[in-house]
This record gives C-alpha cells, structure tokens and sequence, in this order.
C-alpha cells in the first residue's frame, strides 16, 4: 500500500491510500492500524472526501535519525546523528541552499519510517516495527565538517530534509531499490543490497540506544548516492519506484 498525507477541505491532515483507478482514498490513522496488526481501513467517505493540492511529506517526525559511516572500507562501525524535523519538506517543495557553507551535497537516501514503538526492535525482527519506506534528499553541506564535529552545521538548513512523496508499506527492507539524478543525469543506481551495513541492522543499533515512535524516520546512509549541487539544481531520488523531486534555488 501507498500511504500519502493531505490536507481536507477544512485544513486537517488526513492520510490516505493510492488506489488501483490512480485516485487518493482518506484511511483511518494508520499507525494506529498497524499497531493493532491489519492495514488502514477506508475513513467514512474515503473515496469522496476532498483533498487539497498535492501530498505533505508523508510522515511527521519527532526524531529524525541519521545513519553516518555506512560506507564501504569505513574504519569506524556505523553511529547515528540527529536531524531536526523542523527541515523536513514535501517533495516539490522548493529549498533555497545555503550560500554561507560551501558547496551543497545531494545525499539520495532509503528513510525508514517507524510503525511503533520500538522497544524490543532486534535485527531480526526489524520489520515488525516499520510502517515502511520512503525517499529523503539529506542535503548537506560537508565542508563544514572540518569545523563541526556534531553535523549541527553540516545537515542544518531550512528545508534540509525533503522527504516523500509517500510511504511504501510492502517494502522489502532487504532489497529497496535506489537512484539519484541531478538535473535529469543519473548520478547512483544503488540501494539496500549497496549498504556494507544492513537496513535492519542499523535500525537495531538506534534502536539500543534511542527509542523511537511513530512516525519517526531514519535515514540509512549514502555512500555512493550523492553529488555535488548548486542553486538551481534540480535533484531526485527514487525510492522503491516512488520519485522525490526538490528544486533548488
């Protein structure tokens, strides 16, 4: 199932499904229906019910979780930074990139978003525990890195975190397919199956430290899936056959 957030007629984010004819349906809370172990049903007056514009970002974090060192030959295992929600944006929202931090850097991601809570969360048993995935662009700005050990500076700016366009609930985590174009060129054909550290194991490593909720997100890493930007700057990434655009100015 593809679950999307929109907002209704009166203002209020109500999530939805893509159904077969290519038409959005309002669902009941879907965290809450896997939670309690089936799919979302269809809300009273799904079908009909108005939805305006073109989707939210799917999810709505509290925490969002960077995967860092998940690369090939990196000496050290893999760790985790945090992320502000607040730069979290839909896909086709516009972000102005940052002048004062040296050159900008399209990072095209596999993001996991969490079904519940997450205690208990073992490689293993990984899936159990996700709602499922979705694109992010982790836009970056690494030469700040030389200065900011803590990626405070070099993953903050306004709309850093573009993310969607929905949620891929029959995702296999083993095996989510990947791709970054920068202004129509394809840059990285990669993937789950590319990262030297598995999906489930990295969500295992957060999972023993912090626990997360619904709707969380965490970014696993791009070690081949990234490229140099500059305002102006067209990036996608495609994820599982779902296609995040983020212009750039």
């Amino acid at each position: 199932m593809w679950i999307a957030r929109f907002l209704d007629a009166a203002g209020a984010v109500v999530h939805a499904r893509l159904a077969d004819d290519g038409r959005w349906i309002a669902v009941d809370d879907p965290y809450l229906a896997f939670a309690a172990g089936h799919e979302p049903a269809d809300a009273p007056g799904g079908a009909s019910a108005p939805l305006v514009g073109e989707p939210l970002a799917p999810a709505a974090p509290l925490v969002v979780v960077g995967i860092a060192q998940n690369g090939p030959g990196h000496p050290s295992p893999v760790q985790a930074w945090l992320k502000s929600p607040r730069t979290v944006v839909a896909s086709g929202e516009r972000v102005t990139l940052r002048r004062d931090a040296g050159t900008a850097v399209a990072e095209g991601e596999v993001a996991v978003v969490i079904g519940r809570d997450t205690d208990g969360l073992t490689a293993a048993n990984a899936h159990e525990y996700v709602l499922g995935v979705t694109a992010v662009n982790d836009l970056s700005s690494p030469d700040r890195t030389a200065v900011d050990p803590r990626n405070f500076e070099t993953k903050g700016g306004e709309g850093y975190t573009p993310l969607g366009p929905w949620i891929d609930t029959d995702a296999d985590l083993d095996d989510v397919a990947l791709a970054l174009r920068v202004d129509g060129r394809p840059v990285a054909e990669a993937g789950s199956r590319t990262l030297p550290v598995p999906i489930r194991e990295c969500l295992a490593y957060v999972a023993g430290w912090l626990r997360l909720g619904p709707g969380d997100v965490i970014m696993t890493g791009a070690p081949i899936a990234q490229s140099p930007i500059a305002p102006g700057t067209v990036v996608e990434v495609e994820v599982a056959g779902m296609r995040l655009v983020t212009p750039t100015a």
